[in-house]
């Protein structure tokens, strides 16, 4: 039993990786050629509203897609009736998003000077075809369609590559056209794989089952204070700064992330599979030993990555941000290392989410997200965009001590914290080093990557023995 966990774990795996590599990797190249084409500000704009995305998908659709992907994992579960109760959800929330933004518009909830119209317009389209798309995703990866969902993925990449090139090179529309470059391809890549899945012809199997209906909906809503916290702690950093200091500001820190976004590919390949294996091992035997080997591995390999990536810091920002964009570089190390306690608090998360436990989670995330609040006003008046960046990373470490605190009621994880508290205070003091530009700081920053690498070697060994598909040591973390 225990093979077939590692074996249903690292399979999927593989096969995000595909995707993710393609589609993550193919999109981070294009950073040099949108900061060279896009200004500040309008790579600022372009950044709030796919961050306002992250709120509202969830919050209108009342997390229908989670909801699918849940359920869907369900033995015997009916994925017609999963389908249809999530794109009924899915069209419901459209309609909520034109009522707000024309609320908006007349009410003229939007202050200040400039097209607001044209704004809201464009949002309102990029969130009718981006609720579709998200919702066909984790419908997939509910039904165990990974193949369908890694070709949705992959075609989503290409297409949103070659509208953006033929818009922004060739036509230079500038910010519509790199809007509605993304609009194109969510649509077209949600329609693709409705089609590959068959989706006419689930929708006509639907018999209405009200009692699924109602226990979807019930999760989904049980999830909005956790979806909302997340939103909170990824993105009320961008509108703190947008209102604080300034749309050009905001583009600077928008673009800070793109090299976060580099741990951030194995994170969503782990947390991917990962969220599929904890629905199907949360009732299983030897879960507990389970769950904590797979943390002691994820959490060895985001800190060390991050500790590499730290390390190339100034060569990879070189190499991405072009003109004025090349000053974000010194915001990367903080939102880094807050990517690595963001992926164990959804690594936590998976397991509450696995028990169709939405409000510990929730409360853990709310948590942290009131820290961000309070830190983010604070901090940016003292310390402007940087300020921001701390703020995150404050948050999500409260976030991940709560989770981490939640999680005991179902799982208990037998894993040396003194180690890692070790481990993220190297990982500090290595961004300190080269945010304050030491002297010889690639000489410490090198030392610190080696310390980590000696500190987590039999889980780096562990991992990659499975990913080859090898025997660790007695099959011992």
């Amino acid at each position: 039993m225990a093979k077939g966990k590692y074996k249903y774990l690292f399979k999927n795996m593989a096969l995000f990786t595909i995707s993710s590599f393609v589609s993550k990797l193919l999109v981070f190249f294009l950073v040099p050629f949108y900061t060279s084409i896009l200004t500040e500000a309008e790579y600022g704009i372009a950044d709030v509203m796919q961050s306002t995305l992250l709120l509202t998908v969830p919050l209108l659709s009342l997390n229908a897609g989670e909801a699918a992907l849940r359920f869907g994992l369900d033995k015997g579960a009916d994925h017609a009736e999963i389908l249809g109760i999530g794109l009924k959800r899915v069209l419901m929330s459209d309609l909520c998003a034109m009522l707000l933004s024309l609320a908006v518009y007349i009410f003229r909830l939007l202050t200040g000077n400039g097209p607001k119209g044209e704004y809201i317009a464009l949002f309102l389209v990029l969130y009718i075809c981006n609720s579709f798309y998200e919702y066909m995703l984790l419908y997939c990866q509910g039904t165990e369609k990974v193949q369908i969902m890694i070709t949705g993925s992959v075609s989503c990449t290409f297409l949103v590559i070659i509208c953006n090139i033929f818009f922004l090179l060739v036509l230079s529309m500038g910010l519509f056209g790199y809007l509605l470059a993304q609009m194109l391809s969510f649509v077209g890549s949600g329609l693709l794989i409705f089609f590959l899945l068959g989706g006419l012809a689930e929708l006509r199997n639907i018999k209405g089952d009200r009692k699924l209906q109602k226990e979807m909906r019930e999760y989904g809503s049980g999830m909005l204070l956790y979806s909302t916290s997340s939103w909170v702690n990824n993105a009320l950093d961008r509108y703190y700064i947008l209102l604080m200091l300034g749309a050009s500001e905001n583009g600077l820190y928008g673009v800070a992330y793109k090299i976060p976004a580099i741990l951030s590919i194995f994170q969503r390949i782990f947390a991917q599979a990962w969220q599929m294996s904890a629905a199907k091992e949360f009732d299983e035997a030897g879960r507990d030993a389970f769950f904590s080997k797979m943390f002691k591995v994820y959490n060895a390999i985001m800190v060390v990555g991050a500790a590499g990536i730290i390390f190339l810091l100034k060569p990879l920002a070189g190499l991405l941000f072009q003109k004025n964009f090349f000053e974000a570089w010194v915001l990367v190390p903080p939102l880094l290392i807050s990517v690595i306690f963001g992926a164990l608090e959804g690594f936590l998360g998976s397991i509450c989410l696995a028990f169709k436990d939405g409000k510990s989670i929730g409360r853990a995330t709310g948590l942290g997200a009131l820290v961000n609040i309070v830190l983010n006003y604070f901090l940016i008046i003292e310390f402007a965009t940087m300020g921001a960046a701390i703020a995150t990373l404050v948050s999500y470490f409260v976030m991940f001590a709560a989770a981490y605190i939640m999680v005991r009621k179902y799982v208990k994880l037998e894993v040396s914290m003194r180690k890692n508290f070790l481990a993220y205070a190297l990982l500090i003091v290595e961004a300190l080093a080269v945010t304050v530009n030491l002297k010889n700081f690639y000489l410490i920053n090198l030392i610190v990557v080696i310390m980590l690498i000696v500190l987590y070697t039999k889980e780096i060994a562990a991992f990659l023995a499975r990913f080859i598909g090898k025997k660790d040591a007695e099959g011992k973390i």
